[in-house]
């Protein structure tokens, strides 16, 4: 699966029915951080849970030079926490300005050492080292 570089957050989310619409809520965490600002418009992308996080291998993405660089960089170790789950388990943790790490096999509030396996412009994937932290 190949994600935008400009994606802004990543979250898991229910649709719900309300009269004629379908809503998908945003996280109030989502809007502290910065990442989205109520009243503005954006695009949304749904992924099916049926479709395994990574399952594809894409081309790396350059960050455009006028993009804010991502603060990870691969190779790196980070210690983190889990902030939330997505839909297809993994566990998410937040870094500067919001910037998600995608860390499978982790559960909500463990405090894990992971090493940065993959860095896009909007994302990056972590793998946990150590649990006991």
């Amino acid at each position: 699966m190949e994600i935008s570089d400009e994606l802004l957050c990543l979250f898991s989310a229910d649709v719900t029915a309300e009269d004629d619409r379908y809503l998908v809520e945003v996280p109030r965490r989502e809007v502290e951080t910065g990442a989205v600002e109520a009243g503005e418009t954006y695009r949304v992308a749904l992924i099916s849970t049926d479709i395994e996080a990574g399952a594809e291998e894409s081309p790396e993405a350059e960050t455009p030079p006028d993009q804010p660089q991502p603060p990870v960089e691969p190779g790196e170790t980070r210690y983190v926490e889990i902030e939330d789950i997505g839909k297809q388990g993994d566990g998410i943790a937040r870094v500067e300005r919001g910037y998600v790490i995608i860390v499978p096999g982790a559960d909500i509030g463990e405090r894990v050492k992971i090493e940065v396996t993959e860095v896009k412009s909007n994302f990056a994937v972590g793998e946990i080292l150590d649990e006991d932290v």
